[in-house]
């Protein structure tokens, strides 16, 4: 996969409203709430420009009935994808770029947690948003075409912001 990291957009907030609509309906009572996460969701960063929506729903299982719907929405459906108790699902447009990701957890997870206060600390701290974005900018030079050395680039960025916001 080939890893793109682009300055901010401003669409992106708009873009998170508008996929968050059609996914509330495929998911429907069983959401929760519905909440813009990553990088396009922390002002005035470069970002990979794919919009992640995180969904926290009441019972995680029926999210696996929902699979159709998000598949008719151009989703891919990838299962737990690495994190136990997520469902996640991928979106590519018609030339084959990826353009969202849907990461859904049973309401109040931990991971809920976790993602909503990443994001959060660094929307409140822009001084370390813009580390992690020229952190960001560096990885994709240096790892253009290698998305796991990119994101295990992060890493050590990213655990130590976690401690910061614990």
């Amino acid at each position: 996969m080939k890893v793109e990291v682009v300055p901010h957009d401003s669409t992106w907030h708009s873009k998170f409203e508008e996929e968050s609509k059609d996914v509330a309906l495929i998911l429907g009572e069983n959401v929760v709430a519905i909440h813009h996460i990553g990088s396009t969701a922390i002002p005035n960063i470069y970002a990979k420009p794919i919009i992640d929506l995180l969904i926290e729903v009441e019972n995680i299982t029926k999210v696996d009935n929902c699979i159709l719907g998000m598949e008719a929405l151009g989703y891919e459906a990838m299962g737990e994808f690495g994190i136990p108790g997520r469902r996640f699902f991928r979106k590519d447009n018609e030339t084959g770029t990826r353009t969202h990701h849907v990461h859904t957890f049973k309401a109040k997870s931990s991971e809920v947690e976790r993602h909503l206060a990443f994001r959060d600390y660094m929307i409140a701290h822009p001084e370390d948003a813009q580390k992690y974005s020229e952190l960001k900018c560096k990885l994709g030079k240096h790892y253009p075409k290698d998305i796991i050395g990119y994101m295990d680039g992060k890493d050590g960025f990213l655990n130590l912001t976690r401690l910061e916001v614990a």
